[in-house]
C-alpha cells in the first residue's frame, strides 16, 4: 500500500522540481538583468518617466501576449512547443552586455518578456495539472516559486560579485554582468531537453489534452478575481522606480542595490513556501477548494506600505521596505497562480492564466508608468495616496468575490 502510494506521488513531486530547476536558471538570467536594469538606464541619462514606461510597457507585452499564448496552447496542445520557445529566447539578455544603444536595449527586453509569455501559460497548466489531485497546488506553486526565486537571488548577486571584485561602478562592468548571464541561460536550454525528455518518458502529464474546450466556461468568480488582481497590481511599486529611486538618491552603491534586490528575491522564496503551505492547509480544513484565497488579504494591506518604506531615504526603511516587497511578490507569484487552478475548468486553465495574466501586465504598465512620472515630478505622497485608493479598490473586489465564492460553494 505505501510503495503505491510512494509511486503516485514520486512522478508528481519530480516534474514538479524539474519545472523548479528550469525556472531557477531562467530567473538566475532574467531577475540578474532586472536588478541592474534601472540603474544602467540611469547612467545612459534615461529619465524615470521613461524607464517607468519602458518596463511598463515590456511587462504589459510580456503578460498580454499570454492571453494568445494561452488560448492557442488550450487548442493545440502544443505546451513543450511554447516552453522551448519561450525559453529559448532567454539568449537576448547575456546580447544587452554588448550595446549602450538604450533603444536596442529596450527591444532585446521587450523580446525577453515575449519569450515569458510564450512559455508561461503552458508551463503553468501542466503543473497545475500534475499537482492539483495529488500534492497540493499551493504547495506546487509555493515550491516553484521557491526555486524560482533562488535564481532570482542569484542573478543580482552575480552582477554583485562583478561591482565587487571590479570596484568599479562604470558601464564596461553593467556590460560584464549581462555578459555572465550566458552561463546560466547554456545550462538552462541543457536541462530543459533533459527535462522534456525525462517527462515525456514517463509520460507525468499524460492529462494534457485537446478536449472539451468549447463546453466549458469561464465563470463570474474569475472575472472579480481577475479585476481583484488588476487593482491589487495597480497599486503595487514596482522595482524599477524603487532601484531608479536609490540610484538617483545615492542611497546605495550599485552593488548595494542588487544585493538588496536579491535579499527580497530570498525574502520572496521563503513566502512562497510559507503561504503554498498555508493555501493548501486552508483547503484541506474546510474540504472547500476555494478557502484558500483568505491569504489574499496579505497583498493589499502590505502593497500600501511599500512606497512609505521603499521611497524614503532611510537605509533602515528601504531594507524593511525591501523585505515587505519580496513578501508580496511571494504572495502574487504564489497564491494568485494557485488560485486559478482552483477556479477555472481544467481545458480553459490556459486560457484562465492568459486573461489573467493580461489583466497582471496591464496593471503593471499603468501602475509603473504613473509612478515613475510622479516620481519625476517629486510627487511621493500622491504615490502613496494612490496606493492606498487602488488597494481599497481591490479589498471591495475580494469581498465580492468572497462573497461570491461562499453562495456557490
Amino acid at each position: 500500500m505505501t510503495m503505491e502510494k510512494e509511486s503516485k506521488f514520486s512522478p508528481a513531486v519530480t516534474a514538479i522540481i524539474l519545472f523548479g530547476v528550469i525556472s531557477l536558471l531562467g530567473d538566475a538570467v532574467y531577475e540578474g538583468a532586472r536588478s541592474a536594469n534601472s540603474q544602467y538606464f540611469n547612467l545612459l541619462s534615461v529619465s524615470a518617466t521613461q524607464v517607468g514606461l519602458f518596463f511598463g510597457i515590456g511587462e504589459f507585452i510580456g503578460y498580454a501576449l499570454r492571453l494568445a499564448a494561452g488560448i492557442f496552447s488550450d487548442r493545440t496542445g502544443r505546451y513543450w512547443l511554447f516552453i522551448f520557445l519561450g525559453y529559448g529566447m532567454l539568449v537576448v539578455v547575456p546580447l544587452m552586455g554588448f550595446t549602450m544603444n538604450w533603444n536596442i536595449l529596450i527591444i532585446l527586453i521587450m523580446m525577453e518578456r515575449i519569450g515569458k509569455a510564450l512559455r508561461s501559460p503552458s508551463k503553468d497548466t501542466i503543473i497545475s495539472a500534475v499537482a492539483q489531485n495529488q500534492v497540493g497546488v499551493g504547495f506546487a506553486f509555493g515550491l516553484q516559486e521557491a526555486l524560482d526565486q533562488i535564481g532570482a537571488l542569484v542573478g543580482p548577486l552575480i552582477f554583485t560579485i562583478v561591482f565587487f571584485i571590479t570596484g568599479r561602478n562604470e558601464l564596461t562592468q553593467y556590460q560584464l554582468g549581462y555578459k555572465a548571464l550566458i552561463i546560466p541561460f547554456v545550462l538552462l536550454m541543457i536541462f530543459l531537453i533533459f527535462a522534456y525528455k525525462k517527462i515525456e518518458k514517463e509520460n507525468l502529464i499524460k492529462e494534457v489534452h485537446v478536449k472539451e474546450y468549447k463546453e466549458e466556461q469561464l465563470k463570474p468568480t474569475f472575472w472579480i478575481y481577475t479585476a481583484f488582481t488588476f487593482f491589487a497590481t495597480l497599486g503595487f511599486l514596482n522595482f524599477s522606480v524603487i532601484g531608479y529611486h536609490l540610484k538617483a538618491e545615492g542611497i546605495f552603491s550599485d552593488g548595494n542595490i542588487t544585493l538588496l534586490y536579491a535579499l527580497a528575491m530570498g525574502i520572496d522564496a521563503i513566502t512562497a513556501l510559507l503561504f503554498g503551505k498555508i493555501y493548501d492547509n486552508m483547503k484541506s480544513k474546510t474540504g472547500i477548494k476555494t478557502s484558500g484565497l483568505l491569504t489574499l488579504l496579505v497583498i493589499p494591506f502590505l502593497s500600501v506600505v511599500l512606497p512609505i518604506f521603499t521611497l524614503s531615504n532611510s537605509k533602515a526603511l528601504v531594507i524593511i521596505g525591501m523585505i515587505v516587497f519580496g513578501i508580496i511578490m511571494g504572495v502574487h507569484e504564489t497564491i494568485m497562480r494557485s488560485a486559478i487552478a482552483d477556479i477555472v475548468p481544467f481545458y480553459k486553465r490556459g486560457t484562465g492564466y492568459g486573461v489573467f495574466n493580461t489583466a497582471y501586465g496591464l496593471a503593471l504598465l499603468g501602475g509603473s508608468s504613473l509612478m515613475g512620472f510622479l516620481y519625476d515630478k517629486d510627487m511621493i505622497v500622491t504615490i502613496i495616496t494612490i496606493a492606498i485608493l487602488f488597494e481599497m479598490i481591490a479589498l471591495l473586489l475580494y469581498y465580492k468575490m468572497n462573497k461570491m465564492v461562499k453562495i456557490n460553494s
